[in-house]
């Protein structure tokens, strides 16, 4: 009788635990801040296509703002939208949200702005270690550089991932995309 009471036991613990295992993580379970100081939750994301990228003011890949814009003005109106996280973590970002605000708008930018935070490193902030996690290799483990983005499928769940070098308009990122959309 004990033994069959311990194995029942063991049975259900095992099916608690891959029950948990088997609801994976998406970006939508995330709160982050906005340049305004906002909270948004991904979840007002849901059902669209994103792309997240980690970028900076000073850095000689912001010319890729302009081509952010240009993706997102192509893609917006089939459910697209990119979403761009300012960060100091390689000392090319201004001092503040206002100044990061300013500056943006320089650009006309037109898409989603978050507030300046960590990318990398061990406090980072919780939607970039969910997205540096290895889970089904499509990511490579810390963010290397300003400009890195990070393609989200419409359930939330990451894509692919795309390096600074790669500009938001090379085919490459374009064909991904429309795979999604």
């Amino acid at each position: 009788m004990f033994n069959k009471n311990v194995r029942l036991i063991v049975i259900f613990i095992l099916l608690g635990f891959s029950g948990v295992c088997m609801a994976e993580k998406n970006i939508f379970e995330f709160k982050v801040t906005n340049i305004d100081g906002e909270e948004v939750a991904l979840s007002s994301f849901k059902g669209e296509v994103l792309l997240i990228v980690n970028t900076a003011s000073r850095c000689g890949y912001t010319k890729q703002y302009k081509s952010l814009e240009k993706v997102y003005k192509k893609y917006k109106e089939q459910g697209f939208t990119v979403l761009a996280f300012p960060s100091n973590d390689f000392n090319q970002e201004l001092a503040s949200n206002k100044e990061v605000k300013e500056f943006c708008e320089g650009y006309a930018l037109s898409f989603p702005i978050f507030a300046k935070g960590k990318v990398k490193g061990t406090d980072k902030q919780p939607l970039f270690n969910y997205l540096t996690e290895d889970i089904h290799g499509t990511s490579n483990g810390e963010i290397r550089w300003n400009f890195e983005k990070f393609l989200i499928s419409r359930k939330g769940k990451l894509f692919k991932r795309f390096y600074t070098n790669l500009d938001p308009n090379q085919d490459e990122v374009t064909e991904a995309i429309e795979s999604l959309l």
